[in-house]
């Protein structure tokens, strides 16, 4: 690797042309959920109530708390953190909806002040009735007053913040043992865990977690929870048992607690998979499939051999790979089929567009494919009108999204999900392409080009488990040790704004800098901070932004969009976000809107940049695997400069700190619905 040696202002507006709905509009239309009417119901009457302004105290924390969650800057809780900066997606719509549902009305007015009057009585911040009559519904008021731990089901609240909501309303009566506290604590808990990946959690991890909450007998609070519908358990046989079960009549089960949101969604996605593998395309004897496997290069013909007799089939690869996919795109659309190809973010589908030839509407986003706006349509039935789809950054998608996507599917059609297997999963529940890959159900095709240069042999050596020193003639790769955190804020400016475009020949605008969380010394925030007052100097007279700012857009919890700031009116804050234009209403820009010169590694998955500044202080290392160094790695595609001050934390990383496991039950579900593929 060589020495140190290592952007400028932003780039030009797009057009403000909002006559079309851009992807991520329509992705909020589509999404029906209880964060948008939260959002859009924040200035009541009164306008919302500024953290630490009005209020003091116990009050003045749980609203700053609630705030905090909301805008992305903290997990909704670290009880099953995963060093997953964002917090979990909402509930999806139902499956096969044909367009965007108009948005839903907010809480009546008068569900409103009934709520904001039990919020006073309990001492907590009458800013949040609005969230609170959002989520509970009609009659909230009365069913706050009656268990105020209901007041856990507003993102962002602790048990210990319930806990004194809950004394001042109920005095003496409200105890650690009472029977609401340990059923809202329990239905918290499976909350906490989506953001870490589980679709539910085994009985004894629970309890455990209800033990360190403060709830005595715990095993009975998850029962009282199962008794009043709150969570789900299951049974599920435990793997390799199923044989012995039938001769001996036992069988060894993992019980397991879930909510029914991630239950549906699991069994809908198993059952859409499942009904995916057992098809058999059509073929109409021409031999086009296999003309166009021979004319393919290498793994690309494997490819499409293997879509040519299955309904799915799995793809794995790197950022060279994408050409196998978009050669099978450009042979399933000679045929005349109708092939579509999914990104996870606007910045990868344009990446694939170009690649694979496709300047035309071929290749969408998944969430403007699914909310109607970006792909072919859907028929009578409600299913899409497609042959083939492909879905790119597999990996990216949670058991909400992807039972969506499968559901979608009308009967006979091919799905080829593809993706880097060793990137970070995605923010919500599941980990839908690794159990996929590991239940070996379908077609799996690995491909066999590799990623080039110098970058691609470090990331490659950083996917086996090995953090290689590369030969970087052209300064592919540089680093740059840091002894603290003032230094690595001071040296990633320092490569942002002058070394990169000097010695590169990247410009500030083109250089992404990664760092491990948004709080802390080096956290997004500080090296935001900094990279503005360098970059794009300015009052932030709109929420503390200016035009020409670069920024990170989320238009649903757990989605990130970088584009830049274009101007601010009475509208909102107007955005550029991968060529699209988008206006996010001034209520809604705290919550939604954060400067993106800086990212984690969860947002800038999906996107690539000709250069990145990975940052690495010495507070990082917990966060540290092999998983989120190698997507941060991997997001460069000409230069990448490591900011380094963990020492040989990074290459115990990368050695033994594999992805932490997740409770999911696709496995499960999947293993009586189809038979495990051959080879």
């Amino acid at each position: 690797m060589s020495t140190p040696e290592t952007p400028e202002t932003p780039q030009d507006a797009a057009s403000a042309d909002g006559a079309q709905v851009s992807e991520a509009e329509a992705e909020l239309q589509a999404q029906r959920i209880e964060r948008e009417r939260i959002e859009r119901r924040k200035a009541e009457k009164q306008g919302p109530v500024e953290a630490g302004g009005k209020l003091s105290g116990k009050a003045a924390e749980l609203l700053a708390a609630v705030r905090a969650v909301e805008s992305g800057e903290k997990p909704p809780a670290t009880v099953f953190e995963e060093a997953a900066p964002a917090p979990r997606r909402p509930a999806p719509e139902p499956v096969r909806r044909v367009a965007a549902a108009p948005a839903e009305v907010g809480p009546a007015a008068h569900v409103v002040e009934g709520v904001r009057g039990v919020l006073a009585a309990g001492g907590a911040p009458e800013g949040l009735a609005a969230q609170a009559a959002a989520v509970l519904g009609e009659g909230a008021g009365e069913l706050l007053r009656a268990d105020p731990w209901q007041l856990l089901r507003i993102g962002g609240v602790r048990p210990e913040q319930a806990d004194a909501f809950a004394r001042a309303l109920l005095g003496g009566e409200a105890a650690p043992d009472d029977e609401r506290r340990g059923r809202s604590v329990t239905v918290w808990l499976l909350e906490q865990a989506a953001p870490a990946g589980h679709t539910a959690l085994e009985m004894s991890a629970l309890v455990a977690a209800l033990e360190r909450q403060g709830v005595p007998g715990a095993e009975e609070a998850v029962r009282s929870a199962v008794a009043e519908g709150d969570v789900l358990v299951f049974q599920d046989a435990l793997e390799g048992d199923a044989d012995a079960a039938e001769e001996e009549g036992e069988r060894d089960v993992r019980v397991l607690v879930g909510l029914e949101r991630y239950a549906l969604a699991e069994e809908s996605l198993a059952d859409g998979l499942a009904r995916l593998v057992n098809s058999v395309p059509k073929d109409d004897g021409s031999g086009e499939w296999e003309r166009a496997a021979a004319a393919a290069e290498g793994s690309a013909g494997e490819l499409v051999r293997a879509v040519a007799g299955h309904g799915l089939v799995l793809h794995t690869g790197g950022e060279a790979a994408l050409a196998e996919p978009a050669a099978l795109l450009r042979a399933a659309r000679g045929m005349g089929l109708r092939a579509w190809a999914a990104a996870h973010s606007p910045v990868g589908r344009d990446r694939f567009a170009a690649l694979a030839g496709e300047d035309g509407p071929a290749v969408v986003t998944v969430a403007g494919l699914l909310a109607g706006a970006e792909g072919p349509g859907r028929g009578g039935d409600g299913a899409l009108d497609v042959d083939l789809l492909v879905v790119l950054d597999a990996p990216q998608l949670d058991v909400e999204v992807a039972a969506l996507v499968t559901e979608s599917l009308p009967d006979g059609a091919r799905l080829v999900l593809s993706g880097d297997p060793a990137v970070l999963w995605s923010v919500g529940p599941g980990r839908v392409f690794a159990d996929l890959l590991a239940a070996r159900v379908c077609p799996q095709v690995a491909s066999r080009r590799p990623d080039p240069g110098p970058l691609g042999e470090l990331v490659s050596g950083i996917g086996v488990g090995e953090l290689n020193q590369v030969e970087a003639p052209g300064k592919e790769v540089v680093i740059v040790p840091v002894r603290d955190a003032g230094e690595a804020v001071h040296r990633t400016v320092q490569l942002v704004v002058d070394s990169v475009p000097r010695a590169i020949g990247v410009p500030a605008e083109e250089t992404q800098v990664i760092t491990p969380g948004h709080g802390g010394a080096v956290g997004t925030r500080v090296l935001n901070a900094a990279l503005k007052e360098r970059l794009n100097p300015g009052p932030g007279r709109f929420g503390g932004f200016d035009p020409g700012d670069r920024v990170a857009y989320s238009p649903a919890p757990g989605r990130t969009l970088p584009g830049w700031v274009v101007k601010a009116d009475a509208e909102g804050l107007h955005l550029s976000c991968a060529g699209e234009a988008v206006v996010v209403p001034k209520e809604r820009v705290e919550q939604s809107v954060r400067h993106g010169w800086a990212l984690t590694a969860h947002q800038a998955v999906g996107c690539r940049w000709p250069a990145v500044v990975v940052v690495l202080p010495g507070d990082a290392v917990p966060a540290l695997s092999r998983p989120w160094v190698y997507t941060a790695f991997s997001r460069a595609d000409r230069h990448l400069s490591v900011v380094h001050g963990v020492e040989q934390a990074l290459s115990r990383a990368v050695a033994e700190v594999p992805a932490r496991p997740r409770t999911t039950r696709l496995p499960h579900l999947l293993a009586p619905q189809v038979t495990p593929a051959a080879g």
